[in-house]
């Protein structure tokens, strides 16, 4: 799967949040100054040949939609995330964040809680 680029990834923001929209509609959920409608329909038109999102006929033009969910987005792309920048280590990547933004026990501990719940349940769908 491609990475999104920042005016890509704005426009799929809002693609998810609304499920399906015209050219239009996503302009109107986008902050001001808002871009022009051939620069939204040009960046649409890139996330389709991308297979971010895909289009039906309505009248004169088209209701886009997602077909890549944002949580599979985000798995993907935080994969190759940590695996660039944290050597594929889950352990290196909160180590960093416990030393650069001074993440206090309490945090730490909601996230170890957090994650054992996690594992718990993956563990129990797959018996």
């Amino acid at each position: 799967m491609k990475e999104l680029t920042k005016a890509e990834e704005q426009i799929m923001h809002r693609l998810w949040q609304m499920d399906n929209a015209t050219v239009r509609q996503i302009i109107d959920q986008l902050p001001e100054p808002a871009p022009a409608y051939n620069t939204v329909s040009t960046i649409v038109r890139i996330l389709e040949r991308k297979g971010f999102v895909d289009h039906i006929a309505e009248g004169k033009g088209h209701v886009y939609f997602t077909i890549i969910s944002k949580q599979e987005y985000t798995r993907k792309f935080m994969k190759r995330f940590i695996s660039n920048y944290f050597e594929n280590s889950f352990k290196n990547l909160v180590s960093f964040f416990a030393k650069n933004d001074k993440m206090d026990l309490n945090e730490f501990d909601d996230l170890v809680a957090e994650v054992r719940k996690e594992l718990e349940n993956n563990k129990n769908k797959r018996q």
